[in-house]
């Protein structure tokens, strides 16, 4: 019981426990937009079993860190394949495990919000459409668990860099999955109930997607700028929606 007394393994479970709910935003943000599809009954189900698999996915990763250190060792060499010698090169083309991984969940995350974004924007044409594809609630939980595998990847590689302690990690992400459950339905409604919200939620995604492809190749894009863009137009967009209802109020007067 010595590690309640330790401050230095509390900092840790705090810095850890912040950061993973940072890197949580983009998966509640997927999750909101997904389960809004859903019936009104359906969605807060889909929310709650979304982050649930999620925070079982970072612990079950997180269980299995010889393996998930094996996932960072490269073993595909495409420098050889397409033989580049130029070292630069060559290192962007050497690709491990993990780096497939975001290769790939990025680029879903890319097709997803592009869909999404064309969707808002041509909406009647896509309207027809969807009448003949209705949406389960499987296909959603199947698109959500697609993207808390890369999320958790991310996050579980994140932790193990930062603590050597698995018990400090699996209750900072225990944590930190709890404070998004708590939170997810307020986020989920605000992303829904305002269009322009929802596109710069969408556009926060492509950004995400963007970001984890370009990282498999090891170009690291600081997540801080994308999460302060982001937080600086949603607080542009806030003012706005304060505006509009500060007219329509003198309007009703």
């Amino acid at each position: 019981m010595e590690w309640i007394t330790d401050p230095q393994i509390w900092i840790s479970f705090l810095t850890l426990t912040l950061l993973e709910i940072v890197l949580g935003i983009d998966n509640i943000v997927f999750i909101s937009i997904q389960s809004g599809k859903l019936p009104l009954e359906q969605q807060k189900k889909a929310r709650q079993l979304g982050l649930l698999l999620a925070l079982v996915m970072r612990v079950g990763l997180l269980f299995s860190i010889k393996w998930i250190m094996g996932l960072t060792e490269p073993f595909l060499h495409l420098g050889d394949t397409f033989h580049i010698e130029n070292p630069s090169w060559y290192r962007y083309l050497t690709l491990s495990g993990r780096d497939l991984i975001l290769f790939f969940g990025g680029l879903f995350l890319i097709y997803k919000a592009t869909t999404e974004i064309h969707h808002k924007v041509e909406g009647h044409v896509e309207a027809a459409a969807s009448r003949n594809r209705p949406i389960t609630f499987r296909s959603v939980i199947i698109q959500i668990i697609i993207l808390d595998l890369v999320f958790s990847l991310d996050s579980v590689i994140t932790a193990v860099g930062m603590v050597d302690q698995i018990g400090v990690m699996i209750a900072a992400v225990i944590v930190a999955v709890v404070i998004m459950l708590l939170s997810a339905s307020t986020i989920s409604k605000f992303v829904n109930d305002y269009p322009s919200v929802k596109m710069l939620a969408l556009a926060f995604l492509l950004l995400i997607g963007v970001s984890l492809t370009a990282e498999a190749f090891d170009q690291h894009i600081p997540k801080g700028y994308i999460y302060f863009a982001m937080a600086f137009s949603v607080l542009v967009e806030f003012l706005n929606i304060r505006a509009e209802k500060k007219e329509l109020q003198k309007l009703k007067e």
